[in-house]
This record gives structure tokens, sequence and C-alpha cells, in this order.
């Protein structure tokens, strides 16, 4: 194998005790003994979401606002905090030891204790992650496939690539962190009622549909490398490059195909024009009528307006980077 002794490590302005403290090989172990608990995980998930779905089927939705403004606020924190302590590293690696150790050698778990411990975080934080989806189910938004397909097949692959030490997953763990960053700042925002622009979902359709093409860009150098070097020469197995190009491929093909219908497509753009039709005509004419015909006709468009906003946005749920 590789030899791992070279000093990689950036220069951290601050390390926090608990980022010192981290021992990788413990967390390795536990990973190892535990990691196939995930596919009950996601068969206790698919039972939750699903059956919540028939359970709220004739039942008013909740509107969970608070929680929610908690909830994405506190993923928000987490991926940033993660960004910062994780694309150092990357950054790093490449401006020094280039492309072959960024994807081939597992320097940011084994020498790198502050990357290393967010790494960990980023992998255990798949899990909990899962609840995006329980807020959409009890607030009756439209479940798409693309959400909990996401969430299932990232959560597998980041528990099996961490038994491996997998090296190229240091690219795939910092686009996460960023995109998730922007995401879930954005739905933080929804949630409280700022009411971001609208181009900034597409921004972040953007960036994933980007972070899918990268990835599948550093799996196929990687299997090239494999196929000329031999199956040493990398810290990634060939089974997991298998595996993971098929995940950013079909990540990419279902991004793709919501980023055409949402914001490409003549009826995509029929919808959003509709919405904001509706939107303005309720905001006119709330405040100067009073009987109850004219207040169920608003209520009845404010919900149209927020059907189609909920159906426009819920592809960002999840997803995800790896």
């Amino acid at each position: 194998m590789i030899n791992m002794d070279i000093s990689v490590t950036p220069n951290y302005s601050y390390i926090f005790d608990f980022e010192n403290d981290f021992i990788h090989q413990r967390t390795r172990k536990w990973m190892v003994e535990n990691w196939t608990w995930v596919f009950y995980y996601c068969g206790i998930y698919m039972l939750v979401i699903f059956g919540g779905q028939h359970f709220m089927q004739n039942r008013p939705r909740f509107q969970l606002r608070g929680p929610l403004i908690i909830w994405n606020t506190m993923l928000a924190m987490f991926s940033i905090m993660g960004a910062f302590r994780t694309a150092p590293e990357l950054l790093h690696v490449l401006r020094h030891y280039g492309l072959f150790h960024s994807v081939c050698v597992p320097s940011y778990i084994e020498q790198d204790r502050v990357c290393g411990f967010w790494t960990w975080l980023f992998v255990l934080s798949k899990l909990p992650e899962l609840g995006d989806t329980i807020f959409i189910v009890l607030r009756k938004q439209p479940l798409i496939f693309l959400h909990w397909y996401h969430h299932i097949t990232v959560l597998i692959y980041s528990w099996f690539s961490y038994t491996e030490y997998t090296s190229s997953a240091r690219w795939f763990i910092v686009m996460n962190y960023c995109v998730h960053s922007v995401m879930y700042t954005y739905y933080a925002l929804k949630a409280a009622r700022f009411n971001p622009p609208r181009f900034i979902a597409m921004i972040i359709t953007s960036l994933q549909l980007t972070q899918m093409i990268i990835g599948c860009a550093i799996n196929i150098w990687a299997n090239g490398f494999l196929k000329t070097h031999g199956p040493q020469s990398c810290n990634i197995s060939q089974t997991n490059i298998n595996l993971s190009i098929a995940m950013y491929f079909s990540y990419f093909v279902l991004f793709a195909r919501f980023f055409y219908k949402a914001y490409i497509s003549p009826s995509g753009k029929s919808r959003r024009m509709a919405a904001s039709l509706v939107a303005q005509n309720s905001a006119k004419l709330q405040p100067t009528t009073t009987s109850s015909t004219t207040s169920m006709g608003s209520s009845s468009s404010s919900s149209k307006s927020s059907a189609t906003t909920n159906e426009n946005d819920v592809h960002l749920r999840k997803a995800k980077t790896q």
C-alpha cells in the first residue's frame, strides 16, 4: 500500500479539544462492526414515511413552522462548520500534493484529526438528516422519488465507505458540506418567511448538478488509475467506485430532470407565473373584502399558491454531495 508517513495537515488557526481527541481507529472499528445496521434504519425510514403519508391522508396538515426553522438552522450551522473544517484540508492537499493524493491517499482521516473528526460527524449526520422527510410527510408536501432515494443511498454509501477509509470521499464530503450550507440556510429563511429570491433555488440545484458531475469525474479518474496501476495503487476499492459512479450518475439524471421541469420547460414556467399572479391578487383583495365567500376564495388561492411553491422547492430536500 501507499506510504502514509508524510505530513499533510494544513496549519489550522485553532483546534478544539474534541477535535484533538479524535482517534480514528476507534471510529473505524465501530463502523466496521455496526455499519450494516444502516439497512434496518432505511427499512424503518421507509415504513415511517409511507405509513405516515397514509396516516395523514385524511387529516389536516401540520404547520410546524417553529420546529422547521430550528431544524434547518441547526443543519445549516452544522454544514457551515463542517465546510470550514474540511475544505482547508482538500485545498491544502491539492495545492501541495496534487490530484493523485486527494483521490488515493486517506490522510484526511488517518493524519488530520480536525478533518477526520468532521468526516466522522458527516457520516453519522446522514442518519438524523432523514428527519427532513418527516417534515414533508406531516406538512403534507409532495414526496418525490428523488428525495427519499437520495437520503437512503447517501446514508448507505457513506457508512460503507467509512469502513474502507475511501480516499476520494474527501471530495464528496467537502462538496456536500458546502452545498448543504447554502441549501439549509435557504430553507431556514423560507421557513422564517424571509422569502429569498427565487433564483437562489435555481442556483442550489445547479450546485447539486455540479456536485454530481465532479463526483462522476473523480470516480472515472480513479477507475482509470486502478486499471493502469493495479488495485493496490489507490486506497479505493473497485466495488466502491462502481457504487459511487452508479449513485452519482443516477443523482445527475434525477436532478437534471427536475431542473428542466421546474425552471426550463414551459409548463414549469406557467406554474410559477400562475402562483405569482394568485399571490398578488390575494394580497390586493384581502384588506378590502369582508364577506365569507371572498375569504374562502382567498384561502383557497393561498393554499394553491403554497402547494405550487412547495412542489417546486421540494426537490432540494436532500439531497445530500455525499
